[in-house]
């Protein structure tokens, strides 16, 4: 057990063991061979349907954004009479 050097880290006693770490699974050959494939998708959606979620809400977003700031600008350029 290795503690971070220091007199209020061992006062505090935080400590930590690099033995406790888990081991996560290499998955980066299954994705390579999903992006690299030739199926005819965009690269942006051969993630699945969560890709394909996340491009039409980021679709959505900026259409409304720009109708938006159209909006705006069109309203400020007609300022309202008093």
């Amino acid at each position: 057990m290795a503690c971070l050097p220091g007199f209020w880290f061992r006062l505090s006693g935080f400590c930590f063991s690099g033995s406790a770490r888990r081991q996560l699974e290499n998955k980066v050959p299954e994705k390579q061979k999903l992006f690299q494939e030739d199926n005819g998708l965009p690269i942006h959606l051969k993630g699945g349907g969560t890709d394909a979620l996340l491009y039409r809400g980021t679709m959505a977003l900026t259409v409304l954004g720009v109708g938006y700031s159209l909006y705006e600008l069109l309203k400020a350029s007609f300022p309202q009479k008093k």
